[in-house]
């Protein structure tokens, strides 16, 4: 597995709060909705980290 599981957990929450972040700001009905959105970054890019290793 390459990186550390810290600087892999870093981009996974990354991924979240940047996609909620931008859900949000380009309209998101509520938090909760931009907060799907941002489940959905998470979980995509958990798939890639798990790939790439």
């Amino acid at each position: 597995m390459t990186g550390s599981w810290a600087g892999q957990l870093a981009l996974m929450l990354g991924a979240f709060v940047v996609a909620t972040a931008l859900a949000a700001l380009l309209g998101a009905a509520n938090l909760g909705t931009a907060m799907a959105f941002g489940q959905l970054a998470f979980a995509a890019t958990l798939v890639w980290v798990l790939l790439r290793g």
